[in-house]
């Protein structure tokens, strides 16, 4: 029952995690404009995401415009944009995988070690999925952080982090922890080896008793 729960709560920080992961891919506050130098302009908002800009007023007014053409975007973006789509389709198919080998469903219920090594394997796909994403997000702050101290970078094009990047990063620590619940459901060889000595003990006991 313990081994169930386990896998329960890891299903469930990994379904959490997958959701975090694509609201934050689609949100366009991955950066946002940093009011640093002496003018400081808050009429006008600026975020950036990975599929549009921006442009948030004072009045409330919020303009955004979906990036043109792929191939006039920034190589980093691009890989970051790669990275995303595929942590989250990898995590999407992991918990496919580990939902077929969860002690809660009947899928395969006939064999519990098939189950337990499948959800072990839907566990590790899973962690793959998120060590995507964690690269996609520390590439982008990378970027970030390092432009924002380049001195050569004008102070009216300087952006700090986002709220999207920080929802991403926590889908993925989510994405990991569960994945790593859920791979840790490994079955243990003691308990398989039990049975043969259980079977010879009763057989001596049964010879023995022929005997007398």
């Amino acid at each position: 029952m313990a081994n169930s729960g386990v896998q329960l709560l890891g299903f469930g920080l990994s379904l959490i995690g997958i959701i975090g992961l694509i609201v934050g891919t689609i949100l366009p506050q991955w950066k946002m404009s940093a009011y640093v130098g002496d003018s400081i302009i808050t009429a006008v908002a600026t975020y950036q995401g990975l599929w549009m800009s921006c442009a948030f007023q004072s009045t409330g007014q919020l303009q955004c415009k979906i990036y043109d053409s792929i191939l006039q975007l920034d190589s980093d973006l691009q890989a970051t944009r790669a990275l995303m789509i595929v942590g989250i389709i990898v995590s999407i198919a992991g918990l496919g995988v580990a939902c077929m080998g969860m002690k809660c469903t009947t899928c395969g219920a006939d064999d519990k070690v098939r189950k337990a090594r499948t959800a072990m394997t839907g566990g590790i796909i899973l962690l793959v999925g998120a060590l995507c994403a964690v690269v996609a997000c520390s590439w982008f702050a990378h970027n970030v952080i390092r432009a924002f101290y380049n001195p050569f970078t004008p102070v009216n094009t300087k952006f700090e982090f986002g709220a999207a990047i920080f929802i991403a990063w926590g889908g993925s620590f989510l994405d990991v922890l569960g994945g790593a619940m859920l791979a840790a459901s490994c079955p243990r060889s003691k308990q398989v080896s039990k049975y043969p000595k259980s079977n010879s003990a009763r057989s001596a006991s049964s010879s023995n008793k022929e005997y007398v």
